[in-house]
């Protein structure tokens, strides 16, 4: 599962962790890493089958159901990355400062003929529905994959629940780090 990611890394250089990690437990994990790389972006990743799967999203989440944000598929992440933050250096890919912009649980709203559908399944047939339990973003979310093949695209969306927020632009009005509470650029200081 994990092939993708290895293959594009060289662990005497990068800082990323090598190792798979351990699963969360009983309650999968979201977490969303702000990743100022050739372009700013936030990578949205999902626990699943003991890998994150992961998207960059180039404007980062947002609490307004009207927004529909564009999600590029990328390589599963070892369950290790979870918690990294630092900078990659340049020639390695993803070149750049991370930092975990969020970090929670998640709970599957996926239900079809009243069983749950696992979120593998949901994924394979492009449409998955959770509940976020993070320190900045809540509620109900959704990934819809539009198109098919080589030149599909997802869209992460904030359902219209308790949780959404409208108004509010929550990139801009919380942009630091839920584990250490450095902006990207104090970051990328050092």
């Amino acid at each position: 599962m994990l092939k993708e990611y290895r293959e594009r890394r060289d662990f005497a250089r990068t800082p990323e962790p090598s190792g798979v990690g351990p699963s969360s437990g009983e309650q999968p994990i979201f977490v969303i890493q702000k990743h100022r790389a050739s372009t700013l972006h936030y990578d949205f990743r999902l626990e699943v089958d003991g890998v994150l799967k992961s998207w960059a999203v180039p404007k980062g989440p947002s609490t307004n159901p009207r927004d529909k944000r564009l999600a590029v598929p990328t390589e599963d992440h070892p369950m290790a990355y979870a918690d990294f933050e630092g900078t990659i250096p340049e020639g390695e890919y993803g070149a750049g400062t991370v930092i975990v912009w969020d970090i929670g649980t998640y709970r599957n709203l996926k239900v079809d003929d009243g069983r749950e559908v696992p979120m593998s399944e949901a994924l394979a047939k492009g449409h998955a529905t959770f509940w976020l339990e993070g320190r900045k973003l809540a509620g109900g979310y959704a990934l819809i994959r539009t198109g098919k093949g080589e030149g599909a695209r997802w869209l992460l969306v904030k359902m219209d629940d308790e949780a959404a927020e409208p108004g509010l632009d929550i990139v801009r009005s919380r942009p630091e780090s839920v584990l250490s509470g450095r902006t990207i650029e104090q970051m990328a200081q050092g």
